[in-house]
């Protein structure tokens, strides 16, 4: 008996399942927890606030993400502790889907004032619009203390509920 059939069929098997079986990008999993993004590289300042909110709006969009500007100070405590319970996987299921792009209020406050996200207040974490700047919709300040993120969370979902409604 030839094997030369058995051979064939091998090689026809193996190309229509090559054929038949291509490689498709599988899509990425939807976000499960919260994220810091880090514009610019300290301590070097972010020139134009506006076009890195626009090159976070695009990268987040891809990954089912949405995207608020966070403002805050190294020194500011209830940013602190809102780092520290990100950090700790405290805000995941509150934030599955959050990108913070932040910025630093003292290194990077004259881009933040030029794109509209200015505040007496930090931490800030605004909404941005399609363009990169801010929308208005913000919320700002924090109490100091243990009850900082329990004090920021809620006012955090309500200002994503706004950002959702057209």
């Amino acid at each position: 008996m030839s094997t030369a059939p058995v051979a064939l069929a091998c090689l026809v098997g193996l190309a229509v399942g090559a054929l038949g079986c291509k490689s498709q990008a599988s899509p990425a999993p939807p976000p499960s927890q919260p994220r810091f993004v880090h514009a610019g590289a300290p301590p070097a300042p972010v020139a134009d606030v506006a076009d890195a909110v626009r090159r976070e709006l695009a990268t987040a969009r891809g990954e089912g993400r949405e995207v608020l500007v966070y403002v805050g100070a190294t020194w500011c405590e209830p940013c602190q502790r809102f780092h520290q319970a990100l950090d700790a996987g405290q805000l995941d299921t509150a934030f599955p889907t959050l990108t913070l792009l932040e910025l630093d209020a003292d290194r990077d406050g004259d881009a933040l004032r030029a794109a509209g996200y200015s505040s007496d207040l930090i931490p800030l974490f605004a909404a941005p619009t399609a363009d990169g700047r801010a929308s208005g919709r913000q919320i700002e300040g924090s109490i100091k203390g243990e009850g900082a993120v329990a004090e920021i969370t809620p006012r955090l979902r309500a200002l994503l509920a706004s950002t959702r409604r057209p």
